[in-house]
C-alpha cells in the first residue's frame, strides 16, 4: 500500500493505543483494566503469528481493505481505522506489546512518571505548575492518560526546537565541522 493516510488525531475514537515496552517492568503500577487490554505478541501461538503475518501482508497489499459480513456485503475500512490497523500490525510484528485504553484512563503520579520517563517528584512539580491537568481522588492526584500524551507531544516539540536552535548556533559559529569525528579517509 503506498498512499496511507496520516494517523488520526490522538483520541479520534475516544481510545488510545500504545505500543509499550515499560508495562512488563511496571505492570504493578497499572490498573487491572490496563493489563486486561494488553496484547503481548510473545504470548501468541505459532498459528496466531502466521495469521498475523498473513493479515499484515493482506492489509499492506490491498488498496482498500474491508470487512465482509455473513451476507457477503463488503464494507471498506475508513482511512483512520486502516491507519490504526496498519500501526497495530507493524508494531505487533516488531514484537511490541499493545495496550488499548480509554482516553479517560487515570494513572497515579508514579505510573505517570514511569510513562514519561521522569521521577515522581518531577511529575508532581509539573502538576503543581499546571503543565499537566490532574484531578484528586481523595487526597491522591490522578492524571488522565490523554493529558500525559498531550504533554509528551508538547515536550517533544519544545526539545526539537531547542536542539534545532543549538545546532544553528553551532553551525553559525563554524564549530559544526570541527566537532565532527574525522572520517576514516582523513584519519591518516
Amino acid at each position: 500500500m503506498t498512499d496511507l493516510p496520516e494517523p488520526p488525531a490522538r483520541g479520534a475514537f475516544g481510545y488510545c493505543v500504545y505500543f509499550v515496552d515499560f508495562i512488563p517492568r511496571y505492570g504493578h503500577l497499572f490498573t487491572m483494566k490496563m493489563l486486561e487490554n494488553r496484547l503481548d505478541p510473545t504470548a501468541l501461538s505459532a498459528y496466531d503469528l502466521r495469521t498475523l503475518d498473513r493479515l499484515t501482508d493482506i492489509v499492506l497489499a490491498d488498496e482498500r481493505p474491508g470487512l465482509v459480513g455473513r451476507e457477503g456485503v463488503r464494507i471498506d475500512l475508513p482511512k483512520p481505522i486502516l491507519r490504526l490497523l496498519v500501526d497495530v500490525l507493524r508494531n505487533l510484528r516488531a514484537g511490541k506489546a499493545l495496550v488499548v485504553l480509554p482516553e479517560t484512563e487515570t494513572l497515579t503520579t508514579q505510573a505517570a512518571a514511569e510513562f514519561l520517563g521522569v521521577s515522581r517528584p518531577s511529575v508532581v512539580d509539573l502538576l503543581d505548575k499546571g503543565q499537566i491537568p490532574h484531578h484528586l481522588v481523595g487526597t491522591h492526584r490522578r492524571v488522565y492518560i490523554k493529558d500525559l500524551i498531550e504533554y509528551q507531544g508538547r515536550r517533544d516539540i519544545s526539545r526539537r526546537k531547542t536542539l534545532d536552535a543549538l545546532r544553528q548556533e553551532v553551525e553559525a559559529a563554524g564549530l559544526y565541522e570541527s566537532s565532527r569525528a574525522p572520517s576514516p579517509s582523513h584519519a591518516r
